[in-house]
């Protein structure tokens, strides 16, 4: 629950803010945190506090604090699992910076399991050693909420709930962002700030198959994109091999430490398939598990787009699973399924998208005053195809660098400036069309941009998503989006006018986003992590450079060593 102490009523949105967060997982949060406590911060989140990603996070978070671990080996398995395209100085950074993430993160009060006084740590895949710390099977839940409770007590921090980020505020001659325009309490205000940090996680929604939560529409991508901003590495994304696969069931993430504890991946005939496809067999990296997943079912199903395998977990102790699994037992339960007399079906999912917007060690875009943290940047760390519990670190590791940011205070606004518009009415006949693309836009990118890809469905696909772009852009709901000025507020009588504005916001964000990802698909002629190519099925020497978007233009350039 938020107090009143720190929400935020419309009329005061008037007033300046020295920095706004936008969005409110691990990442936003643990910002607002570092942020030295001398500015005013508001925190603007589309839903709640605890509606994004981070939330969800099961496995755990990563850092080799072991005995007989080091960052050394921690920095050769993330390099490893990126497929030579990880920026060597970044990782180096991230592992290293490890240790007192964990430690603050154990000072705050992050109830982490423990082993007798140490803490508990579980190998995941594609490490070579176990790292993985962890709170349950409900890692991120403990990591948020902790955030969440020392969010609140910041009387510096403002929390903006239920406010959609519409558009960057920019000073085109200074290629400078000065705020963003918000939907909140029914009307669209331009914020004024000295520096916006986007925090809103992924875009998995793009896709009919996927973990993320609801919220997960890219919306800072797209918005970083129509302003300007450097993106990189947008077809890149990692599909979790193993989401709950029941009807009417949401995918429900069944984490990777299950199969790290010991559980097997099994076929209709109760056989261990994945050995097939890997020698690491369940233990291979998510792509490899992924397209096993995939490619048996496409060999074994009748109707492989809606079959699945299993995942059984009863060659783990009982007593363990219900210790380390209690949420896994529990949702599956809910969904009637006993993991202790039945092997869970799983099929793979969207789950993490390792492109964004190119940030460098200090989180700074390539617009001033705009920064990006979390899994809405590309810091460089995750490559082709991220590593098991890196991003919960990466969210803490590079959110800490904020505490040395040096900004000024925004000038002031003057209110005879603002012209204020009251909207009439709602766009109902407009509405049913943005809803139809809605329901369309996750299936198309589903099949064309997902496990496996090629050129011809690639851009049957793009011509789609390009018609519908443009069809969106001449409505009159998209212009409040797209096109407002700064300095035009509008106040909606209409409550349905503003549900209708947020489900178009976040249907040209997706349409923006599959439209990126499609035409990155398109451009890299090669297979590599979490982008598959049937046509292009090997990796090329040169392909191992990261793709860069301003615009519409795509180009290449080199890792950082």
């Amino acid at each position: 629950m938020i107090s009143s102490a720190n929400s935020v009523v419309a009329d005061s949105l008037t007033t300046q803010f020295d920095i706004l967060v936008v969005g409110s997982g691990a990442a936003g949060l643990y910002a607002a945190l570092c942020l030295p406590s001398k500015y005013q911060v508001g925190l603007i989140t589309k839903d709640t506090l605890k509606t994004g990603a981070s939330d969800w996070a099961q496995g755990g978070i990563a850092a080799a604090i072991a005995p007989d671990d080091s960052p050394k080996f921690h920095l050769e398995d993330t390099l490893k699992a990126g497929v030579q395209l990880c920026d060597d100085r970044a990782v180096e950074f991230l592992v290293n910076e490890a240790p007192s993430a964990i430690a603050s993160l154990v000072k705050m009060g992050v109830a982490f399991d423990r082993k007798n006084s140490q803490l508990a740590m579980t190998l995941e895949a594609a490490h070579s050693h176990p790292r993985v710390l962890h709170a349950a099977d409900t890692t991120g839940r403990a990591i948020v909420s902790t955030l969440t409770e020392k969010v609140l007590e910041r009387p510096n921090i403002k929390i903006i709930s239920q406010a959609v980020a519409l558009k960057l505020w920019l000073d085109p001659p200074q290629k400078q962002c000065l705020g963003v325009s918000v939907l909140y309490q029914g009307q669209i205000h331009w914020i004024r700030s000295s520096a916006v940090i986007l925090a809103t996680g992924g875009g998995g929604q793009v896709y009919a198959q996927t973990t993320n939560p609801a919220v997960s529409t890219g919306d800072g991508v797209a918005l970083a994109w129509r302003g300007g901003a450097v993106l990189r590495d947008l077809e890149f994304f990692q599909f979790h091999p193993t989401a709950l696969t029941k009807p009417n069931a949401p995918h429900f993430l069944i984490s990777e430490a299950v199969r790290g504890e010991g559980a097997h991946l099994i076929d209709h005939q109760g056989r261990r398939f994945a050995f097939d496809y890997h020698p690491n067999g369940e233990l291979a990296p998510r792509d490899v598990v992924s397209r096993a997943i995939f490619s048996h079912l496409q060999k074994t199903a009748v109707d492989p787009a809606h079959s699945h395998v299993y995942l059984d977990l009863r060659p783990i102790e009982p007593e363990r699973i219900r210790r380390r699994f209690p949420n896994i037992i529990q949702v599956c339960q809910n969904w009637g399924v006993d993991v202790f007399k039945e092997p869970i079906p799983v099929a793979p999912a969207a789950h993490y998208w390792m492109g964004g917007i190119r940030v460098n060690l200090n989180n700074e875009t390539s617009i001033k005053g705009l920064y990006a943290i979390g899994e809405t940047a590309s810091t460089g760390v995750h490559g082709a195809n991220r590593l098991a519990s890196n991003s919960l670190l990466e969210c803490l590791v590079f959110a800490a660098q904020l505490s040395k940011i040096e900004v000024s205070s925004p000038p002031a606004i003057s209110r005879e400036s603002v012209s204020i518009i009251r909207h009439q009415g709602d766009w109902t006949t407009e509405i049913e069309f943005i809803k139809n693309i809605r329901q369309n836009l996750p299936i198309l990118i589903w099949k064309s941009a997902g496990i496996c890809r090629e050129q011809t469905i690639l851009e049957a696909a793009l011509d789609q998503v390009k018609d519908w772009r443009e069809q969106l852009t001449h409505l009159n709901s998209s212009q409040y989006v797209l096109n407002l000025d700064p300095g035009q507020e509008i106040i909606f009588d209409s409550p349905l006018a503003q549900i209708h504005l947020r489900t178009c916001a976040e249907i040209l964000n997706l349409l923006d986003i599959a439209y990126l990802i499609l035409k990155s698909a398109l451009f890299r002629t090669e297979s590599r992590g979490g982008h598959y190519r049937i046509d292009y099925p090997q990796s090329s020497s040169q392909w191992q450079v990261h793709t860069l978007i301003c615009g519409q233009t795509w180009e290449t350039s080199l890792m950082i060593r």
